[in-house]
């Protein structure tokens, strides 16, 4: 007789708990169900429906083109894969920006139609009305400092933030502020390792970082990064942890091969 073992499911408040223990949170991105299966298989803890979906599989530029249509149908397509992790989406640019009501609104529907656990936004100060708003619904919400992709014409590069002075005082503010809000964790994106460590430690929430350095609480990479998917992107910040480029191009290249050699079907592979 089996014994059917429960899986117990990541929630924001097992976070917190990690944070105060120690335990450092492992975060990365998914955008279809059937890698969405495989990473939730293989114990991430939080999976990110990130809007670097705009790049990696739409081919963006930036992550400013992708809709909330189309944030709600990758998100739906994780929610179905997932038995244990904690799904975290991105709201797309333009969707909760400078109207709160929208910014409700949006929210609302990535929850409602997709399954997903909670929201992310990009920003401080300037958005805590449209944060408060969606935290009021009973909708978890992840912040985001330091780089934030979706200013990228703001900032004109997607180099280092925060090396100054008064943008790192501003950063460190923000994220004292994101937590009174209700925040339950802040991706801290592209900033020095120092500034991280420190915003990290006056912090009760837990901070995830990426090219943040090793003090966060826990650390987040794309998947199609890690796993060597595309070539190219060779930032500083990540570690690669397959090649999956090559490999998956060399089985192509035998499945073509053995197609036209007339070796693919065999007699065993055929009825």
């Amino acid at each position: 007789m089996s014994v059917h073992k429960e899986v117990k499911r990541i929630t924001t408040n097992t976070l917190q708990e990690m944070k105060q223990r120690g335990e450092k949170i492992a975060m990365l991105t998914s955008y279809d169900y059937s890698m969405a299966t495989i990473v939730d298989d293989a114990g991430i803890d939080v999976i990110l429906v990130g809007d670097s979906a705009s790049n990696v599989m739409a081919g963006h530029e930036t992550t400013l083109p992708i809709t909330l249509d189309q944030m709600i149908y990758h998100a739906s397509s994780v929610v179905r894969a997932i038995k244990r992790s904690l799904v975290v989406v991105d709201l797309p640019f333009g969707s909760y920006q400078g109207n709160s009501k929208e910014a409700l609104n949006s929210a609302i529907r990535i929850m409602k139609e997709s399954g997903a656990h909670a929201v992310k936004m990009e920003g401080g100060k300037e958005i805590a009305e449209s944060i408060s708003r969606i935290l009021a619904a009973g909708i978890p919400v992840m912040g985001h400092l330091g780089l934030t992709p979706q200013s990228i014409y703001k900032f004109g590069t997607y180099t280092v933030r925060a090396k100054e002075e008064a943008e790192a005082q501003k950063l460190r503010e923000d994220a004292i502020t994101l937590q009174e809000l209700g925040c339950f964790g802040i991706v801290l994106e592209k900033i020095p390792a120092k500034l991280a460590q420190e915003v990290s430690q006056s912090l009760s929430i837990p901070t995830i970082g990426i090219g943040a350095g090793r003090h966060c609480d826990g650390q987040v990479l794309v998947i199609h990064d890690m796993l060597g998917l595309n070539k190219g992107f060779r930032p500083r910040f990540l570690r690669q942890y397959a090649n999956l480029y090559d490999i998956m191009n060399e089985a192509i290249k035998s499945y073509i091969g053995d197609v036209k050699s007339n070796d693919f079907p065999n007699e065993k592979e055929q009825y």
